[in-house]
């Protein structure tokens, strides 16, 4: 697809601001324990400035793959890798002992494909998407698709699995989406596979962890 008449500044303003929302992660979320607080917070700033784009800027919300012309052919591609993670995570977990499927995961998996397409907003669209389309840049898509990965990765640190399987599912993300643009699928997968890792893999409770404090559950 055809990048749009975007400025260099803009496109380097929105990553600058991706980069703060990913400090903003590590004070908020690591440090204070906001988990609810800054992820509300992310997803409501960020939407509002999709949709101050999408009306300011004919033709942006396709642009950045906010489309369903592609959706089946572009899942197509995205659900092996999904099927093959899903059974990894299985066999990880029993390996591990550390299969922890509780009621829990239901809220998890119809909320969490929300922080998710967020969260491929800001890696994919802003960050990957961009460094593409930069005016006068002729920047290798791998290390651009590596570049992205790298920071996705490194948010998720100290947490080693996190970082290995971000780190993964971005390369494989980065992919596709530069290839065929399209941020409801990866969003969806992300959401769906982020939380069967926390489970699964990682013996965590996402749904205690952000609303356990309000809703005093235990």
């Amino acid at each position: 697809m055809e990048s749009l008449s975007i400025s260099n500044k803009r496109r380097g303003l929105e990553i600058s601001a991706v980069v703060v929302t990913a400090i903003g992660k590590f004070i908020f979320m690591d440090y204070l324990g906001w988990r609810l607080v800054f992820i509300a917070t992310a997803i409501v700033s960020w939407l509002i400035y999709i949709i101050y784009r999408h009306k300011k800027a004919k033709g942006i919300a396709r642009y950045w793959g906010f489309r369903t012309d592609n959706l089946k052919d572009v899942a197509g591609k995205v659900l092996p890798f999904g099927i093959f993670s899903v059974i990894a995570f299985f066999a990880i977990g029993l390996y591990q002992h550390t299969l922890n499927i509780t009621w829990h995961i239901i809220p998890i998996l119809i909320l969490y494909p929300i922080w998710g397409m967020i969260q491929q907003f800001l890696l994919i669209v802003v960050t990957a998407g961009n460094l593409q389309d930069f005016r006068g840049q002729s920047m290798n898509k791998w290390v651009i698709i590596l570049l992205s990965a790298l920071l996705f990765a490194s948010v998720h640190y100290p947490f080693e699995w996190l970082i290995v399987g971000t780190f993964i599912l971005a390369v494989f993300y980065g992919y596709i989406y530069l290839k065929q643009r399209n941020i409801y699928v990866l969003g969806l997968f992300h959401g769906w596979l982020g939380g069967l890792f926390y489970y699964l893999v990682l013996d965590r409770d996402p749904f205690l962890e952000i609303f356990g404090k309000l809703f005093h559950i235990r």
